[in-house]
């Protein structure tokens, strides 16, 4: 069977191979593919891997040999699901690959913001201590995440590993989810309404699927809600936020910072007001990104191919 893998950068910009997938077939993989592109280097596949390259309806219409499409990513909004459905074509996904590192990253963005590590050491490295005159000096006040209360909305595996993180950090953790349950180890979790999380939260980190519900609850009214000592943490989707929104309550002072690893539009325009934004901080979407989860994700990714070859579907999402 022919595989093509239309984007294989991002999942592997080099510092990996594909040898797990291609003992399963012919493989042809693509750094990045083009929309125009898609049709005329898959013609003749009848498995295709691909991570943010769109599979629309008419696509895939035009790919008479196709057999499987396997989603290098949790997410598969990227396919018309449906639509290869009618045509008897396998879906899947690889979900639960990356929770640890996104549980380093929203950290990594939260004691950014409390210990400011980046800007003094970039300011020793101007000669600010070797010029200075005492044995320490702050740029600005420092925080202890100790003792704070973290604000969870959506509590899956990744906001879980989130909840257990904090409270070995020593904060309080409150959680906004549609069902809640106990889980192990978490017993001093409480669950509260989205509006006393927003009111009450030191931080507030989103981890909850995108939905009609949770589109745009980072907004003017939830900000207001919010401590003006508080910050925004978002692993999740950019579509939480209401991008112009925050970016009025950063410049304003309105809350103390935010540190966001996706935004709406990836990559954005340069005219996205977060950009420039105040006290904002800004990663590409690189939560999922460490080796190690990539290598799961290429692990689950070729186990997921080799079931559906052996007909034993794992993953399918169609």
């Amino acid at each position: 069977m022919k595989i093509v893998v239309l984007d294989g950068y991002t999942l592997n910009p080099g510092d990996m191979n594909w040898d797990a997938i291609e003992a399963l077939g012919e493989l042809v993989v693509y750094e990045r593919t083009a929309k125009e592109e898609i049709v005329s280097r898959a013609a003749d596949a009848e498995i295709i891997l691909t991570n943010k390259t769109p599979l629309s309806a008419e696509c895939i219409s035009q790919l008479s040999q196709l057999q499987y499409i396997g989603v290098l990513a949790t997410g598969y909004n990227i396919v018309d699901a449906a639509a290869a459905a009618k045509r008897g074509i396998v879906v899947t996904n690889v979900p639960d690959y990356s929770t640890h590192s996104v549980v380093q990253l929203v950290f990594a963005l939260l004691l950014a913001h409390a210990s400011k590590v980046s800007e003094h050491s970039d300011a020793v490295h101007r000669g600010t201590w070797a010029n200075g005159p005492d044995f320490s000096f702050t740029l600005s006040p420092l925080h202890e995440i100790s003792g704070k209360t973290l604000g969870i909305i959506g509590y899956g595996q990744i906001g879980q590993q989130v909840a257990r993180a904090a409270l070995a950090f020593g904060m309080q953790v409150i959680v906004h989810t549609r069902t809640t349950k106990a889980e192990p180890g978490l017993e001093g979790v409480r669950f509260v309404t989205r509006e006393e999380l927003f009111r009450t939260a030191d931080v507030v980190s989103l981890h909850s699927p995108l939905t009609p519900d949770t589109t745009g609850i980072v907004n003017s009214e939830t900000l207001n809600l919010m401590k003006r000592s508080a910050f925004l943490i978002n692993t999740a989707r950019g579509g939480h936020v209401v991008e112009a929104e925050l970016a009025e309550a950063l410049n304003s002072g309105r809350i103390a910072g935010a540190g966001l690893d996706v935004l709406s539009v990836e990559p954005p325009p340069a005219d996205n007001p977060l950009l420039h934004a105040a006290n904002c901080i800004i990663t590409p979407h690189i939560a999922w990104a460490t080796v190690e989860a990539r290598s799961r994700l290429m692990a689950i990714a070729a186990n997921n191919l080799r079931s559906f070859l052996c007909a034993d579907i794992k993953n399918q999402v169609n």
